[in-house]
């Protein structure tokens, strides 16, 4: 009989209740992959869209969800010398298509994975590639910010938000974000220059002139930010589904709009890495559950309002 190994699947779309545990065979690193025992596994909200249908990146169920992942290199495939038995790593594997990382192992392509920082405990890396790789693909891969621009961060208590504001501060940009008064404390203290209670004040004309927006929000946000920027500036937006705004929208209002889809890198998470190790990045972690309580960290995502991730621990 194969080894067997405890995971987290769904038989059927639909809320929170349809996560169930249960024994599933281990996979086996193939060429070019690595077999990684799971330390903690990251929630994003993707996540719960695709576990309710709205987001079908898969086929119909049954299937596993996750692709954040820490851990260690338990069996290396043929042809791979980026990694060695015992290695810590991090990455967000295979996404879009499915990794299955709500489990006690996976397998992953050892390019989409980097070193784990020694900065930053099983946890935190754990929490960081989905959230990490979108903020930095945003900022740096699409808006290249540079040192001296003025940017807007929606949402910056958040899993993306608060790790996009480090990152902009890290390119030595001046940061203004949004966030609800009781996380104003949190924020300010990840570098951000202004936070703006979006609840009580208007963002559009408290924030402008801008030169990037990164917008997590979308709908409405979108064409308010629009506002906010300067002519020829960037609004990036991380929501594909409903983002509020187009190019050709953009454009009539004299800014550019792009979105990001956000992509596996090792070069991008040894990026991230990097700023870790060097103590410009902190990966907040909200709440750590055990990986049997999935369903758990999903109804507390879906409550909204949380500060940084979730992580499951198997």
């Amino acid at each position: 009989m194969a080894p067997q190994m405890f995971a987290i699947t769904q038989r059927s779309f639909g809320g929170p209740e349809v996560l169930h545990g249960t024994q599933a065979e281990r996979p086996q690193a193939g060429p070019g992959e690595v077999l990684v025992r799971v330390r903690a596994a990251g929630v994003n909200p993707v996540d719960s869209a695709v576990r309710a249908g709205r987001f079908p990146l898969f086929a119909e169920p049954p299937f596993a969800l996750g692709w954040d992942v820490a851990g260690e290199v338990v069996a290396v495939g043929e042809g791979v010398t980026r990694f060695e038995m015992g290695a810590e790593v991090f990455g967000m594997p295979r996404f879009p298509e499915a990794a299955g990382a709500y489990a006690e192992y996976v397998v992953a392509p050892a390019g989409q994975l980097a070193p784990k920082p020694a900065a930053l405990s099983a946890a935190e890396a754990g929490a960081l590639p989905l959230a990490g790789l979108t903020a930095w693909q945003a900022l740096v891969g699409i808006a290249r910010i540079e040192a001296g621009q003025r940017v807007l961060v929606h949402a910056a208590a958040g899993g993306v938000g608060h790790l996009a504001v480090q990152i902009a501060k890290a390119r030595g940009a001046h940061v203004t974000a949004t966030a609800r008064a009781d996380n104003h404390a949190f924020v300010t203290s990840l570098g951000a220059d202004e936070v703006i209670d979006y609840t009580t004040t208007d963002f559009v004309t408290a924030a402008g002139p801008v030169d990037v927006v990164l917008d997590l929000v979308g709908g409405e946000y979108a064409r308010r930010s629009v506002r906010t920027l300067r002519p020829g500036g960037l609004l990036v937006t991380t929501v594909g589904h409903h983002p509020g705004m187009t190019a050709e929208e953009a454009e009539q209002h004299g800014v550019r709009f792009e979105t990001v889809f956000v992509q596996p890198s090792g070069p991008d998470l040894e990026s991230l890495g990097a700023l870790a190790e060097a103590g410009k990045l902190r990966v907040h972690v909200g709440r750590k559950l055990p990986l049997a309580d999935a369903a758990t960290a999903h109804r507390l995502g879906e409550a909204g309002g949380a500060k940084g991730k979730t992580v499951l621990i198997p």
